[in-house]
């Protein structure tokens, strides 16, 4: 018989063992990858102030500056208002206008790092990712790029009248049975 020859792993059972799960742990999803390396970049950048700030000490105004420093790694063309392209959706021709970080990547950005600072024992109340200034920015940038690029934001009323419509429909079909 052939018992010295080691066993292929793909076969037999389908159960690693138990030592097996600690080398090598699941692979992360790609949002849970994507809040470590913001979290990371974010731990980073607060170690090259000067002088350093330490995660205790990190409050809104240190995020407000690291959004703003993101913004030279941006790609998306928001137009100045002396620019000729200013408020065109599709310009015609290249500016000089300058590159920065679109709303959408920002936002979702907060949304992991507020994420991240409570699973590495941030309190609620504390996070300086959910201060109300960082909403505040945040519907800044998305105005002004929607502006930009002559995308009128309205906040959309729409969902009260839905829901109003059907309250009523169900106070109706009460009142006819």
């Amino acid at each position: 018989m052939s018992s010295n020859i080691p066993k292929d792993p793909s076969e037999g059972s389908s159960r690693p063992a138990s030592g097996d799960q600690s080398l090598h742990p699941a692979p992360l999803s790609r949002y849970e990858s994507q809040k470590r390396r913001d979290w990371n970049t974010f731990g980073q950048y607060l170690k090259n102030q000067r002088p350093p700030v330490s995660l205790s000490q990190c409050n809104f105004n240190h995020v407000l500056e690291f959004l703003r420093y993101l913004d030279q790694f941006g790609k998306t063309k928001v137009h100045l208002h002396g620019c000729v392209f200013f408020g065109q959706p599709d310009p015609p021709a290249p500016c000089t206008c300058p590159l920065r970080q679109a709303w959408g990547s920002l936002d979702a950005l907060i949304g992991r790092l507020r994420a991240a600072y409570e699973e590495n024992g941030g309190s609620p109340e504390k996070n300086p990712f959910g201060n109300g200034a960082i909403r505040v920015y945040l519907r800044e940038v998305k105005e002004c790029q929607a502006k930009a690029r002559g995308i009128p934001y309205k906040k959309k009323k729409k969902r009260k009248n839905q829901i109003k419509a059907n309250e009523e429909v169900k106070a109706a079909k009460l009142q006819a049975t």
